[in-house]
């Protein structure tokens, strides 16, 4: 059988060695992010669980080899493992893999080189570190759920993309990816400590910035990107669908305003916030005067930054995703092709998910 573990692996990481110690969320799409790249990744995981089911996509790319780390001979096999990776991501709660024998300290004194990367919603210490959450619970506390929202409404859970992977998954990457290149200079290893809540504050930077100038309010819906400005908005067309509207620019402004055939003469500034209700209703009853598709005919070749609103199975129908094979077929999933893009070490197309396991003691056997 040939595994990712003995195929040749391609892209910038290539000859990178991950142990992924099973999770749900972050933990694995970190992993797969890197194994997309090029990176050797071995997840370790209970015995019988595949071949999966839901999480089985997020296998790609990857060897899976069975353990069960309560029994100390197959720690022992982890260990092992641990003393030959670069990398390794573990997802649970603070002091669980301390107890289980695979902590830091028992990791980093096999294998001094190891990155060891932690993933957690609220982080190693605070008052929260060891109480259970998810996406919508570490945002919340930011300031950023309560920034997702039309004025007068409840905050809108931007669905798990803002706290698991935007501030989890690809800032526990951006860490390992650090702490390796850190580690050409020192020789030795570190621990990340990736938390959820960090990232997430992290990602919301450019909010905090505004609001640092007095440009954003925390009353949702008045603000620049929150819906709060007509040209910054989604609109619904006469078929049901909708229509993306990011015209900020006034030069893409006037694109909007050409395209929906609308005199600049006598309307509100564009970014007065007391016009914005009037320029609301104006372009609502505009974009309900045809369907969606001939409003993106309209639009198509021009700045306006005005776009159709597609379902995902729209996506992968769409003529640029298509003509830069955004999305690939993977074991009968349709899902992302790996990104970013390299000009001299490309990463290839991933593996499916493997359907069994590979004994652990041959995973890079001398």
């Amino acid at each position: 059988m040939t595994t990712p573990s003995t195929a040749t692996k391609q892209g910038p990481l290539a000859g990178i060695k991950v142990v992924e110690l099973a999770g749900i969320g972050p933990g694995p799409h970190a992993a797969l992010l890197l194994a997309d790249l090029g990176a050797d990744v071995v997840r370790v995981q209970r015995p019988n669980m595949l071949p999966g089911f839901m999480e089985r996509p997020q296998w790609r790319g990857r060897t899976i080899v069975e353990a069960n780390l309560k029994d100390p001979a197959d720690i022992e096999k982890v260990l092992g493992l641990i003393e030959k990776a670069d990398v390794l991501i573990e997802g649970f709660r603070p002091g669980v893999t301390e107890r289980m024998g695979l902590g830091p300290d028992e990791a980093l004194a096999r294998n001094p080189r190891l990155v060891y990367g932690r993933m957690t919603g609220w982080g190693q210490d605070g008052p929260l570190a060891d109480r259970a959450g998810h996406d919508i619970n570490y945002i919340s506390l930011t300031g950023v759920l309560n920034a997702i929202g039309r004025k007068g409404e409840r905050p809108v859970p931007p669905l798990n993309m803002v706290g698991d992977f935007g501030g989890g998954s690809m800032f526990l990457v951006f860490g390992i990816l650090a702490a390796l290149v850190e580690r050409q200079n020192s020789g030795k290893g570190q621990v990340i400590d990736a938390a959820m809540i960090d990232g997430a504050l992290a990602l919301s930077h450019m909010i905090w910035g505004m609001r640092g100038v007095g440009l954003w309010s925390d009353e949702r819906g008045t603000n620049l990107l929150d819906t709060g400005m007509a040209f910054y908005d989604t609109y619904e067309t006469s078929d049901g669908k909708y229509m993306a509207v990011g015209a900020i620019e006034p030069q893409f402004y006037a694109e909007l305003l050409k395209g929906l055939e609308i005199d600049s003469e006598g309307l509100p500034m564009q970014i007065d916030p007391n016009g914005q209700d009037q320029l609301k209703k104006l372009f609502a009853e505009k974009f309900k005067t045809k369907t969606r598709d001939e409003w993106a005919a309209i639009f198509e070749g021009t700045d306006a930054c005005t776009t159709p609103v597609l379902t995902l199975t729209e996506a992968t129908e769409n003529a640029h995703i298509a003509a830069r094979n955004g999305l690939v077929d993977i074991d009968g999933v349709v899902q992302h092709a790996p990104a970013p893009r390299f000009s001299r070490t490309p990463a290839a197309i991933p593996t499916p998910p493997p359907t069994e396991a590979t004994p652990i003691e041959s995973v890079w056997a001398d």
